[in-house]
């Protein structure tokens, strides 16, 4: 399992021009889950980014973690983080679990997240979403599991 996370000022998350999901900021989270990944990889990554200290405290330094500050995440699945492209420069996708054992995942880590005291949004598993950001910093972690 694999996340991307970036600290954001504010993220907008539409499908077919219809808001979805908005967080005033926090993080934005990319969840990529990959063949036989289990509830303990999941379990893994959302007590880090449950934990992840990049928000700055009041002496500049990046110590406070999203439920410190009161941040919301917003969590959206991304099969595409596990697109190989090392044979060609057309990603191979045989990485990525199948949507019907991907998806239970993902909700599993939404609901896992919201037990950590977070405030999650989410997006539309399997649809074409549009993600308007402002970043912050940029601040982007990658996590894996």
């Amino acid at each position: 399992m694999k996340a991307v996370v970036q600290r954001v000022k504010k993220t907008t998350l539409t499908v077919e021009d219809r808001t979805i999901s908005e967080i005033p900021f926090g993080l934005t989270v990319f969840l990529g889950v990959k063949n036989g990944d289990t509830k303990a990889q999941a379990d893994y990554l959302v007590k880090k980014i449950a934990n992840l200290r990049v928000f700055e405290d009041e002496n500049g330094k990046m110590n406070l973690s999203v439920k410190d500050v009161g941040g919301e995440v917003l969590l959206v699945s991304q099969f595409t983080l596990y697109g190989d492209c090392s044979h060609g420069n057309r990603p191979s996708f045989t990485l990525a679990e199948r949507p019907e054992y991907a998806q239970p995942l993902y909700e599993y880590a939404v609901n896992a997240l919201k037990e950590q005291g977070v405030t999650v949004k989410k997006g539309v598993f399997g649809a074409d979403m549009q993600i308007s950001q402002h970043n912050d910093g940029p601040v982007t972690i990658l996590l894996e599991a």
